[in-house]
């Protein structure tokens, strides 16, 4: 098949990053990345250049951040100081910690999610997460966390929102390509909310009280605390009382 050799460059400079990178999907088959002529795949082991090169969470959260930013979920992002202007996705990190009886001094069982969803209380962030198949819960270090930030890479590639990242981009293209990000931040973003069934749609504060209320007379839960302020990383304790 050939290709218009700007298109063919274009193809080919998306995956320079991730050049002679052994596959993390193959385990050691792959000597490394060698890009196909025109397809978003290594011509050694056939997987995508995503298994071969992940980018890092700061990346990851530039990437969120510059699509926040200018919409009206612009609250879920922060100014990098220093940093022009640029601002990232306040991530949450959900940590869990379980007490394990082991003698005479307890031992900590703790499981660290890369990801959970904002303004959550921490028994509604914990029931999500549990809903989630655990081979594609976002646990660091797991199959679930790669496929989440392999997700990432695949979904929301820089030069769908920066056309100072396209290449082989005309100039008159530019302001069309400008216009076209601003018309989707306004019309079509959106951002998932996360509510007990009949809650949808509810102000976080009602929400939260009717959860509250609804579990008044029943058995109270081992988990307290709430999700919280998502500036900030925050640690939740399950089960265990000092």
């Amino acid at each position: 098949m050939e290709l218009n050799p700007a298109v063919q460059k274009m193809s080919l400079g998306q995956q320079q990053s991730a050049r002679g990178v052994p596959c993390l999907r193959c385990k050691g088959t792959c000597a490394g990345f060698e890009p196909h002529p025109w397809r978003k795949i290594c011509k050694s082991c056939k997987c995508s250049y995503e298994d071969h090169s992940l980018s890092s969470e700061m990346e990851d959260d530039r990437k969120i951040g510059r699509l926040l930013t200018d919409s009206k979920y612009s609250t879920l992002t922060a100014r990098v100081k220093g940093g022009d202007g640029i601002r990232i996705y306040k991530r949450n990190r959900m940590i869990m910690t379980n007490p394990i009886a082991t003698g005479k001094d307890p031992t900590f069982d703790t499981i660290t999610y890369e990801w959970a969803p904002p303004g959550l209380t921490q028994k509604l962030a914990i029931h999500y997460m549990e809903l989630i198949p655990k081979e594609m819960q976002p646990v660091t270090g797991t199959e679930g966390a790669f496929l989440r930030r392999r997700q990432l890479m695949r979904q929301l590639p820089i030069y769908d929102q920066d056309p100072s990242r396209c290449r082989s981009i005309l100039e008159n293209e530019v302001k069309l390509m400008e216009d076209f990000v601003k018309k989707y931040k306004s019309d079509a973003l959106g951002v998932g909310e996360v509510a007990l069934p009949g809650q949808g749609g509810l102000p976080k504060d009602e929400g939260k009280q009717q959860e509250k209320s609804e579990g008044a007379g029943s058995t109270p839960p081992t988990t307290n605390g709430s999700v919280g302020d998502s500036t900030k990383e925050v640690e939740y304790l399950h089960g265990f009382i000092e």
